[in-house]
């Protein structure tokens, strides 16, 4: 891959890496200042409804910031956007897609071919 186009997947990973672990803190935040107290239960329970909801989605996010934090070290190593299945490069309109990638998307449909069938 041309060094400026890695660059820019560099900035791409860092720019999101840097999104969610701000979401992240002032969710931390906002969970350590929401205790509140609520007389009705059903107020409660849409309140754990709510809380149940974000921590699922933070969970999400915080997989995603471990697969960004990964993907950043192969830039680092100088195999980011090789695919680690067959070794060879991953199409940019993939990696523009979903840059945390690591396989090609001939390898990771057979991957999926076979997860269906269980094989």
């Amino acid at each position: 891959m041309e060094p400026e186009r890695l660059e820019y997947f560099k900035t791409l990973l860092q720019e999101r890496l840097s999104v969610l672990l701000t979401e992240a803190r002032a969710t931390v935040t906002d969970l350590a200042e929401g205790d509140e107290n609520y007389a009705d239960p059903t107020d409660r329970a849409a309140a754990e409804s709510d809380r149940n909801f974000l921590l699922r989605i933070r969970d999400r996010e915080r997989k995603l910031i471990v697969k960004i934090q990964e993907a950043l070290q192969r830039v680092e190593e100088g195999t980011f956007g090789v695919c680690e299945t067959c070794g060879d490069e991953i199409g940019e309109k993939r990696l523009e897609a979903r840059p945390v990638t690591t396989q090609c998307i001939d390898c990771k449909t057979e991957a999926e071919k076979k997860e269906r069938t269980g094989s």
